[in-house]
């Protein structure tokens, strides 16, 4: 499972010119699920996206994680986060999980997420979304939790 974590100011999705989720400062995070993913991956990306360090302390370092400093989540479906880049001039989405097993996941981590002492809003799986943010700094990660581990 992969997350493309962006610490952000403020952020949004809209589907067919209706806002569905909007966070102030916090996390948008994108989701692509893989081939092999299942909830154990879902629960060790939610950990880690909360616990990751990506706002500054007092000097200015990534000190603060999403909890510390009272920020929420926006979780984004992405599936062509999982596309394969490495030949020719069109990705290739042979390492994406199938769109029921993917919708499944997604919606389990949204849930799993619900139930932390953090915000956490998201996108609608399968849509054509339009999605909004303020990219502060520009911070931007790419975590993956494996199904290897």
């Amino acid at each position: 499972m992969i997350g493309l974590l962006q610490r952000v100011s403020q952020g949004s999705v809209l589907v067919e010119g209706e806002t569905i989720a909007a966070i102030g400062a916090g996390l948008l995070v994108l989701v692509g699920i893989e081939h092999g993913d299942g909830v154990a991956q879902a629960e060790r990306l939610l950990e880690r996206l909360l616990a990751y360090r990506v706002f500054p302390d007092e000097e200015g370092r990534m000190n603060h994680d999403v909890r510390e400093v009272g920020g929420s989540v926006l979780l984004v479906p992405q599936f062509t986060l999982a596309a394969d880049t490495h030949k020719g001039n069109r990705p290739g989405f042979s390492r994406a999980a199938d769109p029921s097993v993917g919708q499944t996941l997604f919606e389990r981590l949204v849930e799993l997420g619900q139930n932390v002492k953090v915000p956490v809003v998201a996108g609608r799986f399968g849509a054509t979304m339009q999605v909004n943010l303020s990219n502060e700094g520009p911070v931007t990660f790419w975590l993956r939790v494996s199904p290897d581990g």
